[in-house]
C-alpha cells in the first residue's frame, strides 16, 4: 500500500496537484476491499499522511477517493442453484418423482416420494399450527374436491376462469398468450424484425435475451446503426397486424400463430351412471369455493363471530396450457388458504388487509425462507379482478425468476354476494354489537404447498467445504425437516453400543421421524444426512456406555457437543418444536 501511496503522491506532485487523491481499489490484493473495513481505510490514509510527509507535499488535506461511478456495481444477485441441480436432487434423494415416469411421464403431473411427502406434511403441519391453532379467531375446514357445478357457475368459473392461449399452426405446440412476449427491433428506425420469447427462463432476464436475440438479428441481416428495441409486451397486446409478424418460439418463423382465445381450466368430470348434459361436474380450481358456501355452517356450529377466519388445505386442479419448471406451476396442486371474514365498513380493510400481508411475509421467514429472495408486488388497480379491492403478492426469485410465492387479496363480498343470489339462500351476518346486517367481507391469504415447497428447497440448497472435501446440504428449518435426527452406532459390531443405540432411537421415534444408521464410516453418515437435510446426527460411542452422554452434531455447523439423554432430548423439543 506505501509503495503505490508513494507513487500516486509523487505523480500528484510533479503534476502539481494541491489536493492529492489517490484510487488504490484497483492495485489491491484480491479479496482485499478496503470499503468494508474501518481499520483497513485508518492504515490507507496513515500510509498517504507518511508518504506526503517524505515528500513534502503541502496543501489541501489528503482524502482517499472512492471509486469511480462506474465502478460501483449494483448489489450481486443472490447465489441460488440452478433447477437441473435441484431436480436432480429432488429425484436422487427421493423428494419428487415425475408421475407414471415409466410410461414416459405425464406433463404436469409429480409423485412425492419418501423425504417429499413428510417435506410436504410438515409445511402444511407448520402452516396450520400458526394460522390455526395458535390464533383463537380462525377455524378448519375439509370440503369436497367434487361439488355441485352450480357453485362454479355462480362464482363465475364456468364462463370465465381461462386463460388466453395461442397455437403454433407449423409445430403445433400452444402457448399462454400473456406468457409469450415480444419486441419489434429497429436499427436506425427501421424494422429490423420482431422477436418472441417465453416467460420463464434460468440465466438472463427477458430484456437481455431479446437485446441479444436483436443483435444475432442484425448481424444476420449485415445492418449498419444504432438497433433499438421496443419495450417488451405479451401477445395479448399486440395488433392483428403485429400478431402476423411476431414469430412462433418454436419456429422462428412469423405468421405461424393463431390469435389468442379463451381456454377453460376447468377439469370436467362426469357423477353417476349416466353420461350427459346432467351429469358434468368440475374438480375444483380452486378451494375458496368451499368455504364460502360453507358460511352459515361454520358460523352456526363455530361459535364464531365477524372478525374471523375459516382455514382449508386441499387439492385443486387446473388444466394449465403449458406446465412449467417443475412442481413450480402444475395440473394438480394443493392450496392453503384462509377466507378471513370483517365488516365491510371502508375504513378497515386495509389495515386487515396489511395485516395479513405482513405475517405471511413474517411467517415465511420464520420456516426458513431466505429473506434476500423476498420481496412484494402491489397489483395496480388495472390488474385487479373485478371484485376486488387490492392484491399484493409476496414474490420469491427462483432459479428461473422472480415469481408469485403468496397472494394476498382483499375479494369484497363478491363471493357471499353471488352464491346468495344464486342459492336464494341469505348469508347475511347479524352483528350483535352493532344490531346491524351485513354481508361480511373478505380478506384471502392464499398459499401453494407445492410452489412453497419449491422455494423451501431452493432456499435450503447449500454447497460449502468440511475438511476440504465439497459437500451438499439442504439448510431446512428443524420445523420442515423430514428426519428431524440420526442415530448412528460408531460401530455396528459391538452389541452393547448398538443396544444402546437402538433405545435412544425408540425412544426419539415417539415424538419425530428420525432414521437409524449403520452403514458405512461415520463421515458418509454425515454426508448422507447432510444432503437431505437432517438438522442434527447423534452418535452412539463408548463414552456413552459409560456416563450416557452421546455427541451431537449440527448439520450447517458441522460443530459436536457432549449431551445427557436426557440433556439431548429436551434440546431437541427447543430446536424443533419452539
Amino acid at each position: 500500500i506505501e509503495i503505490w501511496a508513494t507513487v500516486a503522491a509523487k505523480a500528484s506532485a510533479t503534476a502539481g496537484v494541491s489536493k492529492m487523491q489517490v484510487l488504490l481499489l484497483a492495485t489491491l490484493p484480491r479479496g482485499f476491499m478496503p470499503s468494508t473495513s474501518h481499520g483497513t481505510q485508518s492504515i490507507m490514509h496513515a500510509a498517504m499522511r507518511r508518504c506526503a510527509r517524505q515528500l513534502r507535499i503541502s496543501g489541501a488535506p489528503l482524502t482517499m477517493q472512492s471509486a469511480p461511478a462506474a465502478a460501483v456495481a449494483p448489489p450481486a444477485p443472490p447465489e441460488l442453484a440452478s433447477m437441473e441441480e435441484i431436480v436432480s436432487l429432488c429425484k436422487r434423494r427421493g423428494f419428487i418423482f415425475q408421475s407414471s415416469e415409466v410410461y414416459g411421464g405425464f406433463s404436469g403431473f409429480y409423485d412425492y416420494g419418501p423425504l417429499g411427502v413428510e417435506l410436504r406434511a410438515n409445511i402444511k403441519a407448520a402452516w396450520w399450527r400458526d394460522f390455526v391453532h395458535k390464533r383463537e379467531d380462525v377455524v378448519g375446514l375439509d370440503s369436497s374436491v367434487i361439488c355441485s357445478p352450480a357453485v362454479w357457475r355462480a362464482s363465475g368459473h364456468v364462463d370465465g376462469f381461462s386463460d388466453p392461449m395461442v397455437d403454433c399452426k407449423e409445430s403445433k405446440l400452444r402457448y399462454r398468450a400473456d406468457q409469450l412476449f415480444w419486441t419489434r427491433a429497429e436499427v436506425e428506425g427501421e424494422l429490423l424484425g420482431y422477436i418472441s420469447l417465453l416467460e420463464d427462463a434460468e440465466g438472463l432476464s427477458m430484456e437481455e435475451r431479446a437485446q441479444a436475440a436483436a443483435e444475432k438479428m442484425k448481424r444476420k441481416a449485415s445492418m449498419q446503426g444504432k438497433l433499438t428495441t421496443s419495450p417488451l409486451k405479451d401477445f395479448t397486446e399486440a395488433t392483428d397486424e403485429e400478431q402476423a409478424l411476431i414469430p412462433s418460439p418454436a419456429t422462428g418463423k412469423p405468421g405461424t400463430l393463431t390469435p389468442p382465445r379463451e381456454f377453460n381450466l376447468m377439469f370436467q368430470t362426469s357423477v353417476g351412471a349416466m353420461s350427459d348434459a346432467s351429469s358434468i361436474a368440475y374438480l375444483r380450481p380452486e378451494t375458496a369455493q368451499g368455504i364460502f358456501t360453507n358460511f352459515k355452517n361454520v358460523l352456526s356450529t363455530g361459535r364464531v363471530k365477524v372478525p374471523f377466519g375459516i382455514a382449508q388445505i386441499g387439492k385443486a386442479f387446473r388444466n394449465e396450457i403449458t406446465p412449467r419448471n417443475f412442481i413450480f406451476r402444475s395440473r394438480e396442486f394443493e392450496q392453503m388458504e384462509i377466507e378471513y371474514f370483517i365488516p365491510p365498513d371502508e375504513d378497515v380493510w386495509q389495515s386487515y388487509h396489511e395485516e395479513w400481508i405482513q405475517r405471511s411475509y413474517d411467517w415465511l421467514l420464520s420456516i426458513g425462507l431466505r429473506g434476500e429472495l423476498l420481496s412484494r408486488d402491489v397489483h395496480p388497480p388495472h390488474k385487479l379482478a373485478h371484485y376486488a379491492r387490492a392484491c399484493t403478492d409476496v414474490m420469491f426469485t427462483f432459479p428461473f425468476g422472480t415469481q408469485e410465492l403468496q397472494g394476498c387479496a382483499a375479494r369484497g363480498n363478491f363471493d357471499l354476494t353471488q352464491h346468495a343470489a344464486a342459492s336464494g339462500k341469505s348469508i347475511e351476518y347479524y352483528d350483535e354489537a352493532t344490531k346491524q346486517r351485513y354481508v361480511p367481507h373478505v380478506i384471502e391469504p392464499s398459499f401453494g404447498v407445492d410452489r412453497l415447497m419449491l422455494a423451501v428447497l431452493t432456499s435450503a440448497y447449500a454447497q460449502d467445504e468440511v475438511g476440504g472435501e465439497k459437500r451438499s446440504l439442504l439448510r431446512f428449518h428443524p420445523r420442515l425437516a423430514p428426519v428431524k435426527a440420526a442415530v448412528l452406532p460408531l460401530v455396528k459390531n459391538k452389541p452393547e453400543l448398538i443396544r444402546k443405540a437402538e433405545a435412544i432411537y425408540k425412544r426419539l421415534q415417539r415424538r419425530y421421524n428420525v432414521q437409524y444408521d449403520v452403514s458405512g464410516a461415520i463421515g458418509r453418515r454425515y454426508r448422507r444426512q447432510d444432503e437431505v437435510g437432517t438438522p442434527f446426527c447423534i452418535t452412539v460411542d463408548f463414552e456413552t456406555l459409560e456416563d450416557d452422554t452421546v455427541t451431537l452434531r449440527d448439520r450447517d455447523t458441522t460443530q459436536q457437543r457432549r449431551l445427557s439423554i436426557s440433556e439431548l432430548v429436551e434440546y431437541l423439543e427447543e430446536q424443533i418444536d419452539g
